[in-house]
Parts: C-alpha cells; structure tokens; sequence
C-alpha cells in the first residue's frame, strides 16, 4: 500500500492565516506518502513566504510561486509538476481529518476504483457546523458513472476535487478550464466518463470554512459573478452529453438547464435586465420555449416551477417583487 504515492495539489492565495492549518491536517495525514504542493498564485499578504517556511519544515513540500491567475490555473500547475499515482486537492482555507487519506486507499487498494471520494461538512469561522449541501452516505457506496451524472444533475452529488483522490493517468491532458467558474463540474465530466464510477465514503472528514471575508463566497445585490454564466454553458454542454450517451437521463439533463436557468434569473442584478445584454436575452427566450417542460418535468419542486413560470411571463417584475419581499423579511 505504501507504494501508491498521493500528491496533495493547494492553490494559495492570500489565506495568511489559515494556510498552515490546512497543511498540517496533510502533513500529520497516517498515511505519509505524499507530497505536497502548494502553488503561491501571486499572494500580497505574507502568504507566499508562508509557503517556503513550511516547506524548510517538511521535506514533501514543494513551493511555486507564480503570478497571479486564479484557482484553476494555480491547480493546473500543481497537477503539471505532480509525480503521484492519485491527485487529491484542498483548498487553502479548509482542512481534512488525519485519516482520512488511509482509509481512501485502503479502498482503492482494496478495489482497484480510479476515483475515491470522501464526504465533506460546512462549516464558519467559529468551526460551527453549518447545514449539509451534500448528505453523506450510510455506509461505503459505489456509484456507477450513469447514476453519479444524474445525482449531479439533480444538485445531489458533490462535484468538487477537493473531497476526492484522482488516479493522476485520468488526467491526460485535461485540465481545469482558466478564467471560468464551476470549473470543477467542467474537469470532472471527462474523467468521470473514463471510469465505472466513483467511491464515496460516509464519513465527512473534509472541512470546507466559510469566511465572511473570501472573495469567492461573499455575496452582495449588485455583485453578479460569472458563475451564473458558466453554470448555464455547462448545462448546455451536459443536454448534448446526456442526449448522445445516456438518453435515459434527458428529464434530469432539462431540469439541470430550467435550474440554472431559475439560479441565473434569480442572481443577475435588475439593471442588467436589458435585452441589450445577448445572455440576458437568450436565457429569457429559452424559458418560453421551455414552458412546457416548465410545468411537466417531474424533477422540479413545486417552487421552482412557480418561479420559472413568473419569471418567464415578467421576469423584471418578479425580481422586484422578490427583492422587495427579502428586504422586508430582514428589517
């Protein structure tokens, strides 16, 4: 088992005071071989030489500095210079339980599976745990890859690199799409499409932080992140995808494209509600060619399908309505 060698990819930018905690829940993992890689995507608060102090601490670290360029291209560096036979990845704000890696190769020992993921919580600051955005499994559960594409059109599977371990050979030349978001989802689809499926174990041993002052997680009215954008390219992708190769799946496929859909209607700032914008518009045309599955597609709540429908007949007027009514539930 010591054979198989893990390398452990973490992008870094400007998370000074969280860094070596999350290196230390990799450092002090049982399982020890490993190498970790942490890429400085161009830190301006004292955290790229908090990378080399850690490293003259441990003979796995190893340090890249690189202008910054964002999550993806800082990862796609690390999986660039990686020598183990997995890639697993972390988030420098977060943190794993120590064990957590034995365990997921002992499975793949065990199995032979390309991909093994562990179950993740939420949690703030304070390390309060926060509500599930994925429930975990009872027990040790294997996906095959037609299931695993359904729940993650269904919003049920957990799309992110960071919870998993990834045989480095199913990488090739795929790697994370630069200047895009949801860029998980985009990388995960064509590995995924390599294997049987994916191993998940129930315990939730990865720890994903939410700070109130991260950039990525922070929200605000007038803010609109191109996430909204890139969710709606993906769903495309993923329609073609699942007509041409699992048929089967074509309700959830068209769910996945009204919701993101719903998501990106329900996020874009009012002002930009003009069919001056070519995306605004194109969206707006799709869910009035869509009303039809708006109503019959058996994977919509309730909800979602009253907001699809009021913002496909007045969409501006809604967003008011809406807007109105959040304001005056937080007064």
């Amino acid at each position: 088992m010591k054979r198989i060698k893990i390398s452990v990819i973490v992008p870094v930018y400007n998370t000074v005071d969280y860094l070596e905690r999350c290196v230390d829940s990799i450092r002090n993992q049982t399982y020890e071989n490993l190498e970790i890689l942490l890429i400085d995507d161009g830190s301006t608060d004292g955290t790229g030489q908090l990378c080399d102090i850690l490293a003259k601490q441990d003979n796995r670290i190893r340090v890249y500095h690189k202008a910054n360029g964002g999550a993806s291209s800082a990862r796609n560096v690390g999986i660039q210079n990686a020598i183990g036979d997995y890639i697993g990845f972390i988030d420098s704000d977060d943190y794993m339980d120590t064990d957590i890696y034995q365990s997921m190769i002992e499975l793949i020992m065990e199995k032979e599976y390309a991909i093994v993921q562990m179950s993740r919580d939420e949690r703030d600051e304070a390390g309060n745990r926060l509500a599930d955005v994925c429930v975990p499994p009872k027990e040790v559960r294997f996906c095959d890859t037609s299931n695993f594409i359904r729940e993650l059109l269904l919003h049920q599977a957990d799309c992110s690199f960071c919870t998993k371990l990834v045989k480095r050979e199913l990488f090739g030349k795929h790697r994370f799409p630069e200047g895009k978001l949801n860029e998980d989802f985009k990388l995960l689809i064509p590995l995924l499409l390599q294997t049987e499926g994916i191993a998940i174990l129930p315990k939730q041993a990865y720890h994903v932080v939410y700070r109130s002052d991260s950039t990525t997680r922070k929200h605000s009215e007038n803010r609109f992140s191109r996430v909204f954008i890139d969710i709606i390219d993906n769903a495309d992708e993923m329609q073609s995808l699942v007509d041409e190769r699992f048929p089967e799946l074509h309700d959830c496929a068209v769910r996945f494209n009204l919701y993101q859909r719903l998501e990106y209607m329900l996020h874009i700032p009012i002002p930009q509600m003009t069919d001056q914008d070519m995306f605004y518009r194109g969206v707006k045309k799709y869910l009035r060619q869509h009303i039809l599955d708006t109503m019959s597609n058996p994977y919509l709540t309730k909800k979602n399908r009253q907001y699809l429908l009021l913002l496909t007949v007045a969409p501006k007027t809604v967003r008011k309505i809406h807007r109105a009514k959040k304001e005056k539930e937080s007064s």
